[in-house]
């Protein structure tokens, strides 16, 4: 009975560790462009953030519809409307103009964790550095921002997951990330449940690898707790 067992055995795990090799080739492009979009969308977000909390009263308005429509919106439709713009505007591949698509996406949700995250500092650090004779940007950068952004460090890190899933929809401009290999092992082979779930599993390691970083640079750089109260 081994004996009959063994050939399927050895046949579909000869299958399977072919489809993480084929599909896995594709882990480069997918944390490709994570790596330009999350960094990107960062960038956006945090200059965004900043002028919803301090530009007055017409940025914060310009800020908040900027946040509202673009997280109003699903991603995919977002991710085709700036591909025809940025490509048309600019001669760019897909993957680049996907990436950048994906991080101005991204830029909204990152406003509204970054935005959150300089409130819950609160106004009497401002009020305390300007007292000591800092400038308004001297106390954002050097009082402000270094405690929002450890504050911030664990939704974004919820973030950092979405981005990385996210970049599997530039799998429609046809690049040749997970998904988009996966895909073409399905029809090649017409196993489409072996193709996608290795597809599935793979993601799984690298969100379940990203969080993992990002809790323990959390832990790092947590400020201990005050032992005198």
């Amino acid at each position: 009975m081994a004996a009959a067992i063994l050939p399927p055995i050895l046949w579909a795990l000869i299958m399977l560790i072919e489809f993480i090799r084929y599909i896995a080739a594709g882990t480069v492009t997918t944390l490709a462009v994570t790596l330009v979009a999350l960094p990107l969308g960062l960038v956006i977000g945090l200059a965004f953030a900043l002028a919803h909390v301090y530009g007055g009263k017409v940025l914060t308005q310009v800020m908040r519809l900027y946040s509202t429509l673009m997280r109003g919106m699903p991603p995919i439709l977002l991710l085709f409307i700036l591909y025809f713009i940025i490509s048309g505007s600019i001669n760019l591949s897909p993957f680049w103009a996907g990436s950048i698509a994906l991080g101005v996406v991204s830029s909204a949700y990152q406003l509204e964790i970054l935005r959150g995250a300089i409130l819950s500092v609160g106004g009497d650090q401002m009020m305390a550095a300007r007292a000591i004779g800092m400038s308004r940007l001297k106390a954002i950068r050097y009082v402000i921002l270094p405690q929002a952004l450890r504050l911030a460090i664990p939704p974004w890190s919820n973030e950092a997951s979405i981005v990385l899933k996210d970049s599997s929809l530039v799998y429609a401009l046809g690049v040749a990330e997970i998904l988009r290999r996966a895909q073409q092992l399905s029809a090649t082979t017409q196993q489409p449940f072996m193709a996608f779930g290795t597809a599935a599993l793979i993601y799984f390691i690298l969100v379940f690898t990203a969080n993992r970083l990002l809790d323990y640079l959390a832990r790092r750089t947590q400020i201990p707790a005050n032992p005198l109260g």
